[in-house]
């Protein structure tokens, strides 16, 4: 059995850095991620610290309909369905998810998010798999109003504003390295309450499977982020309310809903 390290990246004091989180103290490193990771100054404890979304991105890309629970009457993908979200969807841990005045319709999506540790270019299988530097939670963000014109309102042509608002990506609490996901139960809750429980094996397209195939077009470098696809059904969320996306192994990634 691999052991699991779990890397943060912080705010403390005004500076900001990458440390490896043990029980509930954080261990700052040098080099970044994707660095040395050699330790860099006593530990200190994580309540004392802020935490910033885990990965600086060059790009973010998803996958649609990659669990069959999610596909309702909608037919099987033959290949992963790629769209991008924008750098500044992110949001951090315990940030606010902030609904724009006119969004009617927002849900909470759950994912499994891919981080890319090595440049992966028409990778194979195998050497996608040994691209993969760990993964994260996300919350893929979505207003199905916009995205289907489920409110009897014009969809829009492009996910840009339904996907790619700002806020509309939280990722967090950590990078887990080491993990194999496939046993572990991804859930979302909101308010307490659980709106989405399935395991990450049931992806229809596994981690490694997704990076081979979007390495064929567009190359990865360390840091891309891929979230891999939301589960079952969603259903809206509204200001006031708390959401949170936690997998077996990550951890609990928390976000307030605001207005």
């Amino acid at each position: 059995m691999s052991v699991i390290e779990r890397f943060v990246r912080f705010e403390r004091n005004g500076t900001c850095g990458y440390g490896r989180l043990v029980d509930d103290q954080i261990a700052p490193i040098q080099g970044g991620l994707f660095g040395s990771r050699q330790r860099n100054g006593e530990p200190f404890a994580l309540s004392d610290a802020r935490l910033l979304y885990p990965v600086e991105p060059r790009k973010i890309l998803c996958v649609g309909l990659n669990y069959a629970s999610h596909l309702g009457d909608r037919a099987r993908p033959d290949r992963p369905e790629m769209f991008y979200k924008p750098l500044t969807a992110l949001q951090d841990p315990e940030g606010e998810i902030m609904l724009p005045p006119d969004a009617k319709d927002v849900h909470p999506e759950a994912e499994l998010v891919v981080v890319i540790g090595q440049r992966a270019s028409r990778a194979s299988l195998e050497e996608a798999e040994q691209a993969i530097f760990g993964y994260s939670c996300g919350n893929d963000v979505s207003d199905r109003n916009w995205q289907r014109g489920s409110l009897g309102d014009k969809a829009d042509r492009q996910w840009w504003r339904a996907k790619g608002s700002d806020t509309f990506g939280p990722l967090g609490p950590c990078v887990a390295v080491g993990l194999d996901p496939a046993s572990s139960r991804i859930e979302c809750r909101i308010n307490g309450e659980v709106s989405q429980s399935q395991t990450c094996g049931d992806l229809i397209f596994p981690p490694a499977e997704i990076v081979a195939y979007v390495s064929r077009y567009v190359t990865l470098e360390p840091g891309d982020l891929i979230y891999t696809g939301t589960p079952g059904k969603t259903r809206a969320m509204k200001p006031g309310d708390v959401v949170e996306v936690e997998i077996e192994g990550i951890g609990v990634l928390r976000n307030p809903v605001s207005a």
